[in-house]
């Protein structure tokens, strides 16, 4: 439960009774269990709550895709580095006269004409 094996139970225990007493273990230990059975009795009426004030759709989930644990950032990455791929690769596919290819590369577009010196370059007040 809390990752302690048999042998580390009898050390602890070991070490209760010494430093406790054996006549105070006892009181102690009926308070542990009295402790044990609050928590889980707020546990529960917690759960119940939640239950009441969510509804039922709560039990549909399912808390293992929702772990944290399970995403990879190299997966993820990879993923929608290749739907990117297939995305493009299918609409090559669906239009071919109009996917460029290495042999037809597309026309060059015309250049922008050179300012003559001295002439400041245009701006655009609602671009910055």
């Amino acid at each position: 439960m809390f990752g302690i094996n048999g042998g580390e139970f009898l050390v602890l225990a070991v070490l209760a009774v010494l430093v406790l007493g054996p006549d105070k273990l006892p009181e102690y230990a009926q308070q542990l269990a009295r402790l044990v059975k609050e928590v889980r009795r707020m546990a529960t009426g917690a759960k119940e709550q939640l239950r009441e004030e969510v509804g039922d759709e709560i039990a549909d989930i399912d808390w293992r895709k929702l772990d944290p644990r399970q995403y990879d950032p190299r997966k993820i990455i990879k993923d929608a580095l290749l739907d990117d791929f297939d995305d493009a690769l299918q609409a090559a596919k669906e239009e071919p006269g109009k996917a460029v290819s290495a042999a037809h590369p597309p026309a060059p577009r015309a250049a922008e004409p050179a300012l003559a010196p001295g002439e400041k370059a245009p701006f655009d007040s609602e671009a910055t």
